[in-house]
């Protein structure tokens, strides 16, 4: 083998002899405010909507109560029993609502919304004895300390108030299947194309972008309306022969799949699973095939072992494919589009001859002078490829290290996508990020529960929840800046949302055409104006339904397709600012599904009993703070943007409680400096002596001690009615503080600086699916995110041992005023014990820095309350002089 070759697997000459298309060129509705449609049949009424109807109430019930459903089921039942038969029974079930909203019992939620009120009110009176009773003495400290308990209040306020509507959602996948896949008809389920995005194949491992890509192309959906597409930013060899090796492996994988109907479908993932099958007297050929296959997947995971071993040293003329052409993408940042298109029905079956789903390997055009705009630029090429090569109705998107783990999970989003009247004013279906491998006390609180399980689903009763950047299915027409149907839409002006175009009659002109048809072919041209100069893929974006139109030249699609994601057709389009993914923050996703509400859209939650989807999450603190800090920095890059949900979109259609949670969303990072305040504060005070609160009369101990129970009460009753664990919770209010002192804190100061021009390198997070990755929780990597928690631990140390000295050295009388301002020092120190047992390392080996670090901030402190004057009680009483010898 030459030094500067790959070997034969590896090589693109033998892919794309075998696999056409490789190609690269060098340039509330559900809330009852809508009248169903309904279908009679044997004097029963059918709801085609996703809410159940009733005629005697004023708006539409969401819920079935007990009652209803007992009385279903008799109907259900005298309906099978009648002489019209099963047939009769399937048809009526058809026509049954896909999916059901389910509110939280009022007897839950209703005490929550009292309590919150009555915190409220106790708050206006707490801070008004606050305002009114001054400390003279610590004045500057009182002041800092009011208007930082102003802001954490009000910040408690915008979170809280989007939480009064929560619900859930129930779906029903057999009526989907009874619906659209009638046995000896056509399948009338849409398309769906999934968009799977990685950056770094040395960081995001190529098996992990394997496993998902295989429980993609083993989903359960039909297999011809199923298109997978992965963007390598990277332009990486090692990346796209580990996905051509893929395609070869999923030729068994799928069909095993099918087979036996296994769960989950990333075979990483189902193989590790501690199942004993011998004991649970499963069929012999299960057992066979499976060792079968596990043989199969070991001997595939050796073979991309070996890729990823030979690609670890690049040569220096880079890599050449077999065929003797250097490599396209040798330059990351400096190389053409590349487009392959493998399976499907023009390409290889399985291992049964059975067609699969159509799989595109894609690397968008990078240079120089142009800016790539990281993944939301590589998902707004995804969706100009996919819309020439196959333009599904609805787009699914993943990261590469989240795999399908509900098979379902296409159908799942059907039920409320395909419903007749929600589905059309759908953006998109989220569902709730779960993940793998964390540790079973979840320290640095990776799971997001309170978010995922508490937020998300109250903002669902409001006008949908937000886009979280992953595992969600979207409506195209969404995507491409479109109002939903009930408002005059974009399409219109453009000729309708029906309308087809011959690829060769739009390049030709108007001439020939009537009237009716220059006015189409006038509005075309501003379309291409917001589009881009591509009448392919112009023609696919005005089809509402999805599919290629009419008069396209497939033979033509990849060269298109080519042209969609070079690096000049965004320019002088509405890409990224209107339509797609759009620009200008690091959290892309939240951009984007607030520019979707703002229209008018409604989004929805989908929380099905298995997981839809999972992935991998930051196990160390160091990486869980770079992710934070990640996020936090995309919200602040919002707020200083024009999309700041503080002033846009007040001309479109953002109801108020979903604009305060995107306020939240957004103004979040920003609570960092008066936590950083507040926790600083306490040990101040037990430095100097001084205190932040006065002498507190009765009336002041009672609106205080209120205070605190309400504070409780609205946890409890919170996780009351979501289901939340104490511990999670606990997990989630730690690690608040925490990634508050340090990730939102350095977010705040990285945003002032990009305001001022400054830009910030994003760094993609390393990401594994080793079963050891839990030896990762120990490591400790130094970064400058960790100096101001560890300073707050030290500083509030080092003020509980001044404090109680002082006490000692005062006597009895000074114990008092001690306790309140230990209680607040214990209450920092308590929140950031996960952030101290993550420095102190596997086996309470605490690194040399943090030491050195730990001794250097104690020494300094220490002398400050020992030497510095300001930090000292100033001498009223009389000045003593020493006498001389002739006083």
């Amino acid at each position: 083998m030459a030094s500067n070759t790959m070997d034969a697997s590896l090589t693109t000459g033998s892919h794309s002899r075998h696999r056409p298309g490789f190609a690269h060129c060098d340039s509330d509705e559900e809330n009852g405010d809508y009248n169903q449609q309904q279908w009679q049949h044997n004097d029963q009424a059918f709801s085609l909507a996703g809410s159940v109807t009733s005629k005697d109430s004023e708006g539409q019930k969401a819920f079935y109560s007990d009652a209803e459903k007992r009385k279903d089921r008799q109907e259900k039942r005298s309906l099978m029993s009648n002489d019209q038969g099963e047939d009769d029974f399937l048809l009526a079930e058809s026509r049954q609502p896909l999916w059901r909203k389910v509110a939280v019992s009022s007897g839950l939620v209703n005490p929550y919304r009292i309590v919150i009120v009555m915190r409220f009110v106790v708050l206006v009176f707490f801070f008004h004895y606050r305002i009114s009773t001054p400390v003279h003495d610590a004045l500057a400290l009182w002041i800092i300390t009011v208007v930082c308990e102003i802001w954490l209040a009000l910040s408690w306020l915008v979170d809280q108030l989007p939480k009064w509507f929560p619900i859930t959602r129930v779906t029903y996948l057999e009526r989907l299947s009874l619906r659209f896949e009638r046995e000896g008809e056509p399948n009338l389920l849409p398309s769906v194309d999934v968009f799977v995005t990685t950056a770094d194949p040395s960081k995001e491992p190529p098996i992990v972008t394997a496993n998902t890509v295989l429980s993609v192309l083993s989903v359960d959906y039909p297999v011809d309306k199923v298109c997978c597409y992965v963007s390598d930013d990277s332009a990486s060899m090692l990346l796209f022969d580990t996905l051509s090796a893929t395609a070869e492996f999923a030729r068994i994988w799928v069909p095993f799949c099918n087979k036996y109907k296994i769960e989950p479908r990333a075979p990483e993932f189902y193989f590790s699973q501690k199942v004993d099958y011998l004991k649970d007297k499963v069929h012999p050929t299960f057992v066979k095939d499976r060792r079968a296959m596990k043989r199969e997947y070991e001997e595939f995971k050796v073979k991309i072992n070996v890729l990823v071993a030979k690609a670890q040293k690049k040569p220096e003329e880079g890599w050449v494919m077999q065929d003797g052409n250097p490599w396209p993408g040798n330059n990351t940042d400096n190389h053409p589009a590349m487009v392959q298109v493998s399976l499907g029905s023009a390409g290889a079956l399985d291992s049964e001859g059975r067609e699969l789903p159509r799989f595109v390997y894609v690397a968008r055009e990078k240079r120089p002078r142009y800016q790539d705009h990281r993944k939301a630029g590589a998902m707004n090429s995804l969706v100009r490829v996919s819309a020439v090569l196959s333009n599904a109705p609805f787009v699914l998107n993943l990261d590469c290290d989240q795999y399908i783990n509900n098979s379902k999970a296409l159908r799942e989003a059907m039920c409320f996508l395909m419903d007749p009247q929600l589905g059309k004013k759908l953006s998109f279906v989220q569902f709730p990020r779960r993940f793998d491998a964390i540790d079973s006390n979840d320290r640095y609180a990776n799971r997001n529960t309170v978010f995922f399980d508490i937020t998300m689903k109250c903002l669902d009763g409001v006008q949908g929840p937000m886009y979280v950047g992953s595992g969600c299915v979207f409506n195209r027409q969404a995507l491409y800046g479109y109002k939903p149907p009930s408002e005059k839409t974009p399409k219109e002006s453009y000729g309708g949302s029906h309308s087809t175009f011959d690829i060769e009659e739009i390049d030709e002109g108007p001439e020939g055409f009537d009237e009716k048809e220059q006015s189409s072919f006038l509005s075309l041209k501003v379309v291409k104006k917001r589009f881009g100069m591509s009448p392919v893929f112009i023609a696919s974006a005005l089809m509402e339904d999805g599919g290629l139109p009419k008069g396209t030249n497939t033979r033509l699609l990849i060269k298109e397709a080519i042209h969609v994601i070079s690096c000049g057709y965004e320019e002088k389009t509405e890409w990224g600012k209107e339509i797609g993914w759009l620009y200008g923050s690091v959290t892309e996703d939240i951009l984007t599904g607030f520019n979707m509400h703002c229209r008018g859209w409604k989004s929805v939650y989908c929380m099905p009993k298995r997981a839809a989807f999972k992935g991998s999450a930051p196990i160390n603190l160091s990486d869980r703070l770079h992710q934070v800090l990640k996020w936090a920095l995309g919200s602040t890059e919002i707020f200083f943007s024009g999309y700041c949900p503080l002033w846009y979109g007040y001309s479109g259609k953002l109801k108020l409680l979903q604009r305060l949670a995107y306020t939240n969303a957004i103004v979040y990072p920003f609570t960092s400096i008066p936590l950083l305040i507040y926790c600083t504060i306490p040990a101040i005070c037990l430095l100097t002596g001084k205190t932040i609160i006065p002498a507190m009369t009765n009336l002041a101990s009672i609106w205080l001690m209120a205070l605190f129970i309400s504070m409780i009460l609205t946890c409890m009753l919170e996780l009351r009615w979501s289901g939340v664990s104490i511990q999670d919770w606990w997990r989630n209010e730690q690690f608040w503080i925490i990634g508050g002192v340090s990730a939102h804190l350095f977010a705040v100061f990285q945003g002032l600086l990009k305001v001022g021009g400054v830009d910030n390198k994003v760094i993609v997070r390393t990401k594994s699916t080793d079963d050891t990755v839990l030896g990762q929780l120990h490591l400790f990597k130094w970064t400058t995110l960790l100096i101001p928690p560890t300073s707050l631990v030290i500083l509030n140390m080092v003020g509980i041992v001044a404090g109680l000295s002082s006490a000692i050295n005062k006597g009895y009388a000074s114990w008092g005023p001690l306790f309140g301002k230990l209680f607040f020092s214990f209450w920092v120190i308590v929140h950031l014990y996960p952030f101290l047992k993550g420095l102190m390392g596997r086996q309470n080996r605490t690194p040399t820095i943090v030491v050195l670090w730990s001794t250097l901030l104690a020494l300094v402190f220490s002398m400050i309350w020992v030497r510095i004057d300001f930090f000292l009680p100033k001498q009223t009483g009389p000045v003593l002089k020493q006498c001389g010898i002739e006083c």
